[in-house]
């Protein structure tokens, strides 16, 4: 977005979030009648389990939370937070060492902005989450992308970390299970780069959001617990969103040492003040609940995946990975890239992955995420977080339009 003078450059310089726009036209156009299958966005499609439901209802009619609470979050809430952290990472933590954040985002751009000075270098690991370096650029950080192909299974190395490290670099960021690719990195790996990054002293961002939803019997492993060389140069960023089908509740949580949550708090309480009361309490009947419902959706994701990648693998082009996490495809598609497709005004010859979803969208109404959301061009993202018979109807179109490719 152009600055005009009358909006400011750092807010113009921001780009769009890709896969929330890519959501938003699948969704206008569904509203306008059109039988489009959204591969957007990262949602499940699963209601709230009941239980979590009904801790809001009863929390909206206690006038206690009709006020004003601490901006930091509920203390019931951070406790359950500390005891759900060691139960689930065997991580050990106080309850003081927690903020309690509007979702997931706001969680990560309080942690950049707390953290970073103008010019501090951010190791980003590419393909990324579209956030990450928006937030770290909004912080007056510098992200510095670190690409990882399907080849070493979208995994970065000690090797390209350390070839990116400068006398600048402040931060890691890292994510597993990995949005966009649904990569999970093995514990052995996990240990070594927590250790390069402890050597270089360098705080460590983790994403762990997706931690619950692994497959195939492959574990989450905190590079905090993995890792407890880090110190107290560890920020574990987590949320209620996609574990508990929870993503318009808009509850997430910080946790780092005592001056890092001190500072962040601060940032908060003008920012925004307290979360929600409801949504807060609603959360903490998630995270202190059982997780039957949660193995339940990750049942039907497992099922959606495989039947994801064995389509999109069968398409003449196309190399996708099995992911080991989250809910995502990511689709290596530049073999299909210069090849002709049919259109209706005449032959069609994408030259990038914006320009292949773009036409997979205006030509068979099937809406996915291109690579240039998260890193270089080439790919597409996919989420299988939705119904099974939409994923079967959408995959058909894909099949069936992008195996007429010519070369």
């Amino acid at each position: 977005m152009p600055s005009n003078g009358r909006i400011s450059e750092r807010i113009a310089s921001i780009a769009e979030s890709a896969t929330l726009a890519v959501d938003a036209k699948a969704k206008a156009l569904k509203a306008a009648g059109r039988p489009v299958i959204g591969f957007g966005a990262g949602e499940p499609d699963f209601p709230t389990p009941g239980y979590i439901v009904d801790a809001a209802v009863a929390a909206a009619k206690d006038p206690r939370f009709h006020r004003y609470s601490p901006a930091a979050g509920l203390p019931e809430l951070k406790k359950a937070i500390a005891e759900k952290t060691l139960r689930d990472s065997g991580y050990s933590v106080d309850p003081s060492q927690v903020l309690v954040t509007n979702g997931g985002k706001q969680a990560v751009y309080e942690a950049f902005a707390t953290l970073l000075n103008p010019g501090d270098e951010v190791l980003v690991p590419s393909p990324y989450w579209t956030t990450y370096p928006e937030a770290i650029r909004l912080a007056g950080g510098v992200p510095v992308e670190v690409f990882a192909g399907p080849e070493q299974g979208y995994m970065v190395t000690v090797s390209q970390l350390d070839a990116a490290l400068t006398d600048k670099t402040k931060v890691l960021l890292f994510v597993s299970p990995s949005n966009p690719t649904g990569a999970v990195y093995p514990a052995d790996q996990v240990a070594e780069i927590g250790m390069w990054a402890a050597d270089h002293g360098l705080f460590v961002v983790t994403d762990e959001i997706y931690e619950h939803l692994t497959y195939d019997g492959v574990p989450f492993t905190s590079i905090a617990t993995r890792c407890p060389e880090l110190g107290d140069k560890v920020v574990i960023l987590n949320g209620v969103a996609k574990t508990y089908a929870m993503t318009g509740w808009r509850v997430g949580w910080m946790i780092a040492a005592p001056d890092v949550i001190k500072a962040a708090t601060n940032l908060q309480s003008h920012l925004s003040s307290n979360v929600s009361n409801v949504s807060q309490m609603a959360a903490l009947a998630a995270v202190s609940g059982p997780l039957t419902a949660v193995d339940d959706m990750k049942s039907a994701f497992d099922r959606r995946r495989k039947a994801m990648v064995e389509a999109l693998n069968s398409i003449d082009g196309v190399n996708c990975p099995m992911p080991e996490g989250a809910f995502y495809a990511y689709a290596d598609v530049r073999g299909l890239l210069g090849r002709e497709f049919p259109g209706a005004a005449g032959p069609l010859r994408p030259q990038t992955s914006a320009e292949l979803a773009a036409m997979i969208l205006d030509t068979v109404e099937v809406a996915v995420v291109p690579g240039e959301a998260f890193g270089p061009s080439g790919f597409l993202r996919l989420s299988y977080a939705l119904g099974d018979e939409d994923l079967k109807t959408g995959m058909d179109r894909l099949r069936d339009f992008l195996g007429q490719a010519k070369k």
